[in-house]
């Protein structure tokens, strides 16, 4: 037992020894035989929340998932973004592309996947589709983390390739890190709103801003004023959700 959990054990042990024994008196009258074969408890769930519904990948999965069945393209594809969180929500209610670097060995329904890497994709890719998502991914393009060569302008060929992606007119939904702009190598970038602004700029229009805060709090549909600008919606790492129309 690791020592956290044991600690919790011997704190909470003469509630677990009482339920423990009321349980194995019920066992005995029952008619049902289901051995009590090991103890492994978990005493401190019992003053938890039944689950977590904040942070970056929970609000932004729920959130663009949302938008996506809401504006329901002719094709949607999506570049790097967790399976089992954002693709997830998506194949529930309708076929998804995915495209990643890495490998995916599971068929599942409603899910096409292709192995590829976004910083330079085939020619047979521009204009693909009319809807795309890159959630929480762009910040690792060229940091070698997942697989990928090192390229430390690495961002920029991976938003070169979703604009070439994309039909004109069609919608990217993108999400990263902000906060003031660095490396934590080999880990992820944080960029400013600033920056992130100045190379969608000329290439896309932003239709939605939201962000979530270091909280883990979702503040959508945010106007980008200049004070939320200036300091980056007051996040150190926060996340950026940007709903764009390619021009």
């Amino acid at each position: 037992m690791r020592p956290k959990k044991l600690f919790l054990y011997l704190r909470h042990y003469p509630t677990l020894k009482a339920e423990l024994r009321e349980l194995r008196r019920q066992a005995k009258l029952s008619s049902h035989d289901i051995p009590i074969t090991k103890i492994n408890p978990y005493p401190h769930e019992k003053q938890q929340q039944s689950g977590t519904a904040r942070g970056h990948y929970f609000h932004q999965d729920l959130l663009v998932a949302r938008r996506i069945h809401d504006n329901n393209p002719e094709k949607h594809v999506d570049i790097g973004s967790r399976v089992d969180g954002f693709v997830a929500h998506v194949a529930a209610f309708r076929d998804i592309e995915v495209l990643d670097i890495r490998p995916l060995d599971s068929v599942i329904q409603n899910i096409r996947f292709k192995q590829a890497d976004l910083m330079s994709p085939p020619p047979e890719m521009e204009a693909y589709c009319d809807s795309l998502s890159c959630l929480h991914a762009i910040e690792h393009f060229g940091l070698g983390r997942y697989g990928d060569p090192v390229d430390f302008e690495g961002h920029i060929k991976g938003l070169d390739s979703l604009y070439t992606i994309l039909k004109p007119g069609g919608t990217l939904y993108l999400s990263c890190p902000i906060g003031p702009q660095r490396i934590e190598f080999n880990a992820h970038r944080v960029f400013s709103v600033k920056y992130l602004l100045s190379l969608l700029e000329g290439r896309f229009t932003v239709r939605n801003f939201s962000y979530v805060d270091d909280r883990g709090d979702l503040h959508e549909n945010v106007a980008l004023t200049d004070a939320l600008l200036a300091n980056d919606c007051g996040c150190v790492y926060g996340c950026g959700i940007f709903e764009l129309e390619k021009t």
